[in-house]
């Protein structure tokens, strides 16, 4: 898919319904969490934490969108791929606003380069007990990626042609933190397996995208 192709498609995006929970489930590692009532989420106090899903064209006018590997270091989400983004702080007035600022402090994109088309549905993570919040944006031109030293290993660049293809979706059995071996649903790039709370929020994206293409 071209920039060009995906900008038209801009319209649609910001006013299209979003699929959800039922977008989320196809996506989980652990079925019984995306299952879980707010008020149970609730008693576990979560931390809020926002994230973003970043498209932006390439040098050849390819759509593309931006990933990143974590560095390895003592927690659960030691060593994945993930979305920039991250902890709620108090110097933020919004989820969105922490968004925009630990894109800008993981990947080096300012705020003001950044449109955001859509708030996306939240989601729960129970192993690090953060509640979630993602956000679309789009910056119109090639950004200029400064990975942020202290906890990004390396910044992905996905195709959207590739995102959109199902030939890159697997089941993967893997070993984490805190289970030595999972089966899960996963995006496959390259070598890099994209799953858990990335995988579901990509995979809403996802449903969108490819609910609007042809129409």
């Amino acid at each position: 898919m071209t920039f060009s192709e995906f900008k038209n498609l801009i319209p649609r995006i910001e006013n299209i319904e979003l699929p959800g929970k039922r977008s989320h489930v196809q996506m989980a590692p652990i079925k019984k969490i995306v299952e879980l009532a707010e008020e149970e989420i609730n008693k576990r106090k979560p931390r809020s934490a926002g994230v973003m899903v970043l498209f932006y064209p390439n040098q050849n006018g390819e759509a593309m969108l931006v990933l990143i590997l974590r560095k390895v270091y003592e927690g659960v989400h030691s060593g994945q791929i993930s979305l920039p983004g991250g902890g709620k702080e108090k110097i933020d007035t919004s989820l969105q606003e922490t968004a925009l600022r630990e894109t800008h402090e993981e990947i080096g994109v300012a705020p003001e380069e950044i449109k955001i088309l859509k708030k996306l549905t939240k989601l729960y993570v129970s192993p690090s007990n953060f509640r979630v919040y993602p956000f679309l944006g789009v910056v119109d031109h090639t950004p200029t990626f400064i990975p942020q030293e202290s906890e990004v290993e390396s910044i992905l660049e996905i195709s959207v042609k590739d995102f959109l293809n199902d030939k890159f979706m697997a089941q993967k059995t893997i070993s984490i933190s805190y289970s030595d071996k999972i089966t899960v649903p996963a995006f496959l790039f390259d070598e890099y397996i994209v799953w858990g709370a990335t995988g579901m929020i990509l995979n809403e994206v996802k449903a969108m995208i490819r609910s609007l293409e042809g129409k």
